[in-house]
């Protein structure tokens, strides 16, 4: 049986259930083993305790949020 373990900061409930199915799908095409054998886990964790750059994901999020916020409507931003 594979496994596939995501970790991540804390994700939304629906996006947790829409990245379940689509690393499942993936895999089971990539590898030809049947979707029914994949076991999922998602770790998640708290976004204070996880960094990128010595920035928090809190803070990254927060950064992220008020680009959008100032971004006129349909200007894609940069990562």
């Amino acid at each position: 049986m594979p496994v596939i373990v995501f970790e991540a900061g804390a994700l939304k409930k629906d996006v947790k259930a829409e990245l379940i199915q689509q690393l499942t799908d993936v895999s089971a095409k990539v590898t030809g083993i049947p979707k029914e054998l994949f076991f999922v886990s998602i770790h998640e964790l708290p976004d204070d305790d996880i960094a990128v750059g010595g920035v928090t994901v809190t803070e990254l999020k927060r950064k992220l949020a008020e680009q959008r916020a100032q971004a006129p409507s349909g200007v894609a931003l940069e990562d």
